[in-house]
């Protein structure tokens, strides 16, 4: 009964995770989206775009550090990927989280859900390789199809987008082609800088 409920309590803490909102709007602009649904939503995009990937890949390990990936966010929040202030304690902030958060689970669930998150911040594995690159270009697609919005409200320009797309040009040629044809075109309908 106590694994039970310490699977329970995980499970309830995890609804925090709803509550922390992200930089990138809805596609429709009606509001800007929490990390649990970006997190189902690269999980399924994933799972969707594996054939794309340069390298084979286990798709259900893949999808499942995607869901357990920002899981850290209920402790450490979201830190907006153009903010250099945020990134100096980053990794100690989520660090500590991951140690609280997957930790309240029984010690096997707690190891293999820490061992997931870890292998993502890693990205080393061919997994974890396409996990960060779904994990780029999802806010990708938001910016691009809000017209710019959050990369306009933040003084964002081309080369910095570049930068954080390249785990998707190195993961993925096809999606690597795809990404810099839209950022072509977001300059050119005056979504993103170009400097």
């Amino acid at each position: 009964m106590q694994r039970l409920q310490q699977q329970l309590d995980f499970i309830i803490e995890l609804d925090k995770l709803k509550s922390v909102i992200r930089r990138s709007p809805l596609i429709n602009g009606q509001r800007h989206e929490n990390s649990a649904e970006h997190s189902w939503h690269i999980a399924l995009m994933a799972f969707v775009l594996a054939e794309h990937s340069q390298e084979p890949i286990d798709v259900l390990r893949t999808i499942k550090m995607l869901l357990v990936h920002d899981i850290i966010e209920i402790d450490a929040g979201d830190t907006y990927c153009y903010d250099d202030e945020g990134y100096k304690d980053k990794i100690e902030r989520e660090r500590r989280a991951a140690d609280r958060l997957f930790g309240a689970l029984p010690a096997d669930q707690a190891g293999t859900l820490r061992a997931l998150w870890d292998e993502f911040e890693a990205g080393v594995t061919p997994e974890a390789k396409f996990a960060q690159a779904m994990d780029r270009l999802m806010p990708m697609l938001h910016n691009f199809h809000a017209q710019g919005r959050v990369w306009q409200a933040n003084g964002v320009v081309y080369d910095q987008v570049l930068e954080r797309a390249q785990p998707i040009i190195e993961s993925s040629g096809t999606l690597g082609a795809y990404i810099r044809s839209l950022l072509d075109q977001a300059v050119a309908a005056g979504y993103l800088a170009a400097r």
